[in-house]
């Protein structure tokens, strides 16, 4: 006798920020509906979140953007999917229009993509969220850039090639579209929205690793 598998509850994107514990120590996103629990950043994927962001808030002051562009510690991201929201790694908001963003004070929840001037996704063994859903997403969305830094080759060849190498993304959001630029090694990564982010693939690892 073969036993049915019992299905998944579904949440609307709105239980699911019921349902979110306060003060949790875990992070959770909702995926279709499904409540997922995200593995908690370690070693050397903490370690790389960290550097990128001491990085990002020094670029942002050259730019001169410092208090206006702000990475906060949490959000979540609203998708217009009803049933998916994410937590990104590091999200860069900008502050002159927060206040178009009805849930944020209260929920810290961002839906506006005029609020969002970069998400970074470091990736790790869920890799699939990164490269596809978080990818279409984001771009549905109208984020106007999204890095993913894939520092351990862990994304599909057909992404990153073959043999895998360490991979540094960025998507910038060109008619609607992403724009996949890689790069890897010694080669200058070029982002139209931080351009004094003059780093290689390599020396932001070396740089976080070291």
């Amino acid at each position: 006798m073969t036993q049915a598998q019992t299905q998944p509850q579904l949440y609307s994107f709105d239980e699911f920020i019921n349902w979110y514990p306060e003060n949790s120590d875990v992070r959770y996103e909702l995926h279709d509906g499904v409540i997922i629990e995200m593995p908690k950043p370690k070693g050397k994927h903490s370690t790389l979140t960290g550097s990128l962001i001491e990085q990002l808030f020094i670029i942002i002051r050259q730019m001169g953007q410092g208090g206006i562009w702000t990475i906060p510690r949490e959000s979540i991201v609203k998708p217009k999917r009803e049933k998916s929201g994410y937590e990104p790694d590091i999200i860069v908001l900008n502050q002159d229009v927060l206040d178009g963003e009805p849930r944020w004070e209260s929920e810290s929840i961002i839906q506006n993509p005029d609020s969002v001037k970069l998400i970074v996704e470091v990736v790790s063994t869920n890799w699939r969220d990164d490269y596809y859903n978080k990818l279409r997403d984001y771009e549905e969305m109208g984020i106007e850039e999204y890095w993913i830094v894939d520092y351990a080759a862990l994304g599909p060849r057909k992404f990153i090639g073959s043999p895998k190498q360490p991979t540094f993304f960025v998507n910038t959001l060109v008619e609607g579209e992403y724009l996949m630029t890689p790069f890897t090694e010694n080669t200058p990564i070029v982002s139209p929205m931080f351009p004094l982010f003059n780093f290689s693939p390599q020396q932001v690892f070396t740089l976080s690793f070291r």
